[in-house]
């Protein structure tokens, strides 16, 4: 089922969200809509948050951009109760981003290339690894909203008064995108 995406100003998207418990009901369903959501709105990553639910739940596929990086072919995958538990900020990278729940808007974001993260997959089996490139990226992004953040919080304060317009034309549903969206009342 294809959720809608909660934009800029909806309370959720502030909130820290929670671990949840591996007999959460109906996981299995809510990231197969996530994932579902996420294709249909043409993102890579989708965090819980992001349709509404202030828990540790994210999905991303990097498979869109196989073409240039042969190594994400077919790669989708969930990440249950992940946490960044540690960065090498010896080496960094700025590079655009944008997001689904700030449409039209995208920023360059300067973030650290590697970080170890620990997660449980979607057979809720344990992991703990370095994670470098792209998908470290990804991850940063997809899991600062697990924190309350969104990307404008990572970018100068002269970049966030620069496109201080078009952050109130969002909050205020001046915007337009071709997916289902829940904006604040």
């Amino acid at each position: 089922m294809i959720l809608p995406i909660y934009t800029l100003g909806q309370p959720v998207l502030r909130k820290v969200a929670e671990d949840i418990p591996t007999d959460y009901p109906n996981l299995k369903e809510l990231i197969a809509d996530m994932f579902e959501t996420m294709y249909k709105s043409e993102g890579v990553g989708l965090a819980a948050p992001q349709i509404g639910k202030a828990i540790r739940v994210v999905v991303i596929t990097l498979d869109c951009l196989a073409e240039d990086f042969p190594e994400y072919k077919d790669f989708n995958a969930a990440y249950i109760n992940p946490h960044i538990v540690e960065v090498d900020d010896s080496e960094t990278e700025t590079m655009e981003e944008g997001c689904l729940s700030l449409p039209g808007i995208h920023e360059p974001v300067r973030r650290p290339k590697r970080i170890r993260v620990q997660w449980l997959d979607e057979e809720l089996q344990p992991h703990d690894e370095w994670v470098e490139g792209y998908l470290a990226r990804v991850m940063q992004h997809e899991f600062d909203h697990l924190e309350g953040k969104v990307f404008t919080d990572r970018i100068s304060p002269l970049r966030r008064q620069l496109i201080k317009r078009k952050m109130q034309a969002l909050l205020h549903g001046q915007f337009s995108c071709s997916y289902k969206v829940k904006m604040p009342r």
